[in-house]
């Protein structure tokens, strides 16, 4: 229908002839005389059928401009209106509809569409106001543009849906399914669940876009079940599912039960293989699950079948190759990426970044950020992130420094980020001041995330009790991670009051998680109360609980090794064990002893130290070495938290087979490298339960205060004097000590006693001293100190340290 009336103004557009030729400046008006073929609408028409760049448009534009008749022909007007649209040029559009004063419905839904398509919803929902001054009633095409209007995130406006969905029903479209399909995913995309089924079931006519908008409104509002009882129904109208319908299921198919995983893999094999979309999809749903190896098996099939990747690909495999450690999978991607010139694009290179740091690459996770044109917070909290589980506290807090003055808003992920920098760093006031920043400044409120980084924080400084204090102190109820937090500061600092406590919240909030019953068994088996731990193995054997198996992987040629404790089932079985063999024999050379005084006191030591040789880290380092060549980085990755005994191996490994091993468990980054773990032991100092720490000319032990400390304090006291006396341990530097030193009693006393057993390796310790006594004051260390002085002499001593300092290097 067509009608005269005034144009439609709004304040920020224009419609004089002046104002238009404006907009397609730089082209001047062209010479006619000089144009060779005059301009026809069949001509017009056919160019502009073909949507030419923008330049070109412009080009005809301004000659149609200047031709009276095919200014005013409606016919070029809309298609002119189109070409403009699809280029996001909504201003010119918005001149040529406002030219025409004769508009008919095709005009309006032009308009409507590119402003919906621009995400200038507002206008677009003024236009379809506006049609009813011209007596124009809306059709097929116009419901459907603005009801996807309704629904987009920046207006979502039901209420106005309400009012469409009436209209539909006026004009008598409601029974139309092109827009009874817009209505379904209208009311899924708001939340209306119960109104979406309602359009569904009145629908006369239904088709599977109409069935994946009811899977998508479910899934979006995570009603998985639902959404996968919607697939199964139109199983029973005998209608195939398609690729859009797995993309609709998408949203919902994160952390479900491996049934419902099961049902998108049956769907999948029943699919056209050809269709990039299911690909991603099931790429996508593995990913979301934690099956970071199926994830990696399906797109290798995907390549094998020769179907090129694209950046949504991407951008979902490579957190599973930063899962699995799978660097050079990674890398090939990497390339690929660049050899398609698939960048920028933010969330692949936000995808990359990720994938480096997962794999404990921080020189090519920095260069892929460093090489971004925009980054986001994402990009950020990624780099943030790296740092701290690489144990790069100070670097981590200097980048979010950076990014606050560079202007980027920190969010409530980014701080978790800092905050857990800090806490693996041991970077007390730091975190302390982020954490206020993060309330005072930006005005965040602390979540229960924020709270157990603090809880990591406190109790990794030793202030056990103020970190009980600070939960005591909350407003709201703590969770399992804050909770777990304090225990595994209990376990750490052996403080069994406050352990009890904490052991006993968690066991009414996860009764069945098996690593807290662990944990409190540790407390117990360090203090020597065997009675306790069997009763702790007792209580969970009668509830079924099951400690979750060490996993370790480790890739080769692109394909992912997976190795549990004693596992005899990988084909080189018999080279892996007669390598550790050969490791363990040099390990003991070297003066290693096996870890095994938390293990439970009936078993006999030969059973403990057979145990403890087969766990699944030292089988996948083995495995690495006899398939590697010399000098090659070993990277590992462990779904537990790495064991003391198999930290005290992996460094003495790095050192015997001069490899670096990077291994990253449940909590961080271990780059071990000569010796020497970059954690700064702390792990160990988790872990370790024994009160015996060997004292002799030669061993191994701890890290120690750093070379400087050594050399400015120590060595010269005893080069000066045969022994170091007691008035003289307040000369100590402590602020030098790395942080695991730092602001706990008990480990800066330790590491004092590490100094005098650290030695070169293939060492016969001297004698074992219980230090249990010895770490309570000062003044009993320094009287230690003096006793291994008179027993060795001051240049044995001195000996010791300047031939072994790879274990005084920070």
């Amino acid at each position: 229908m067509t009608a005269t009336a005034k144009p439609i103004r709004l304040s920020r557009h224009f419609s004089t002839a002046f104002q238009l030729q404006t907009l397609l400046l730089p082209i001047r008006r062209p010479e006619i005389s000089q144009q060779n073929t005059a301009l026809t609408e069949d001509f017009c028409g056919q160019v502009l059928d073909k949507y030419p760049n923008i330049r070109t448009l412009k080009k005809l534009h301004s000659r149609i401009f200047f031709d009276q008749n095919l200014r005013s022909n409606a016919s070029l007007g809309i298609k002119l209106m189109r070409v403009y649209a699809a280029c996001g040029e909504t201003d010119v559009t918005r001149h040529i509809f406002d030219e025409f004063p004769d508009k008919n419905i095709i005009f309006f839904n032009v308009m409507i569409r590119s402003y919906v398509n621009n995400h200038m919803y507002k206008d677009a929902f003024l236009v379809y106001k506006n049609m009813s001054s011209y007596n124009i009633s809306p059709d097929h095409y116009t419901f459907p543009c603005i009801l996807k209007a309704c629904s987009c995130s920046g207006f979502n406006n039901l209420s106005v849906g309400l009012q469409i969905h009436a209209s539909v029903v006026k004009f008598g479209l409601d029974s139309n399914l092109f827009v009874g399909n817009c209505l379904v995913a209208m009311y899924g995309k708001c939340g209306c669940l119960v109104e979406a089924r309602q359009v569904l079931d009145d629908m006369p006519c239904r088709d599977v876009v109409s069935w994946n908008s009811m899977v998508a409104g479910y899934a979006q509002n995570g009603h998985f079940n639902d959404a996968l009882g919607v697939c199964r129904e139109m199983e029973l109208v005998r209608l195939k599912p398609n690729a859009g319908t797995m993309a609709s299921l998408l949203p919902a198919v994160t952390s479900t039960s491996s049934s419902n995983v099961l049902f998108v893999e049956e769907m999948f094999m029943k699919l056209d293989k050809e269709s990039l979309v299911s690909w991603n999809v099931m790429i996508a749903v593995y990913v979301n699950n934690s099956m970071a190896t199926e994830a990696v098996e399906l797109y290798s099939q995907m390549e094998s079948r020769g179907i090129e990747p694209d950046a949504v690909t991407i951008a979902s495999i490579l957190p599973a190759c930063g899962d699995l450690s799978a660097l050079l999978l990674g890398r090939k991607i990497h390339e690929y990426v660049e050899r398609k010139r698939l960048r920028p694009n933010l969330s692949l290179e936000n995808a990359l970044v990720d994938m480096y740091s997962k794999c404990g690459c921080l020189r090519e996770a920095r260069k892929v950020f460093d090489g971004m044109q925009c980054r986001d917070v994402v990009t950020w909290t990624s780099m943030i992130s790296a740092y701290g589980k690489n144990g790069q506290g100070c670097n981590a807090v200097a980048l979010f420094s950076k990014m606050k003055d560079l202007g980027v808003t920190p969010d409530s992920i980014a701080f978790v980020s800092v905050l857990s920098a800090c806490s693996h760093a041991g970077l007390l006031d730091e975190g302390q001041y982020c954490f206020k920043l993060m309330t005072n400044k930006y005005g965040i409120v602390p979540r229960l995330e924020h709270i157990a980084c603090m809880v990591d924080l406190l109790g990794r400084a030793g202030q056990v009790d103020e970190a009980y204090d600070f939960i005591k102190q909350l407003p709201m109820e703590p969770n399992e991670r804050v909770w777990g937090a304090l225990l595994s500061a209990c376990r750490v600092h052996s403080n069994m009051t406050i352990g009890l406590v904490a052991a006993d919240r968690l066991f009414q909030l996860v009764p069945e998680q098996a690593g807290y019953y662990v944990l409190l068994s540790n407390i117990y088996a360090k203090a020597g109360r065997w009675e306790e731990v069997t009763t702790i193995r007792s209580i969970m054997k009668d509830r079924g609980i099951k400690k979750v198996p060490g996993i370790s992987n480790v890739e080769l040629d692109r394909q992912v090794h997976t190795f549990l404790a004693g596992d005899q089932l990988h084909p080189q079985s018999k080279e892996i064990y007669e390598e550790l063999d050969v490791l363990l024999r040099k390990m003991k050379e070297a003066g290693y002893v096996a870890e095994t005084d938390s293990a439970l006191h009936d078993v006999e030591e030969e059973d403990k130290e057979n145990h403890l040789a087969v766990h699944s880290e030292k089988l996948a380092i083995a495995f690495a070495i006899i398939n590697t060549t010399p000098g090659t980085p070993i990277r590992i990755t462990k779904n537990l938290r790495v064991c003391g005994d198999c930290h005290i191996a992996a460094k003495l490994i790095s050192k015997i087979a001069a490899r670096e091993i990077i291994l990253r468990d449940a909590n961080r980054f271990h780059h071990f490298q000569n010796g020497v773990c970059s954690c700064g032991d702390y792990c160990a100092f988790v872990i370790l339960s024994a009160h015996d720490f060997a004292i002799g000319k030669y061993g191994n032990a701890l890290r120690v205060p750093s070379a400087e400390t050594l050399k400015t304090t120590w060595l010269k006291r005893i080069k000066s004097e045969v022994s170091l006396q007691s008035k003289d341990i307040d000369r100590v530097d402590y602020n030098r000590l790395p942080y695991n030193c730092r602001d706990m009693d008990n480990n800066k006393s330790r590491a004092l006693i590490n100094f005098l057993v650290s030695s070169p390796p293939r060492t016969v310790f001297h004698q074992s001293v219980d230090v249990s006594s010895y770490h309570k004051n000062l003044k009993c260390l320094a009287d230690l100190f003096d006793s291994v002085i008179e027993d060795f002499g001051p240049e044995i001593v001195v000996q010791i340290i300047v031939d072994n300092p790879f274990n005084f290097t920070g």
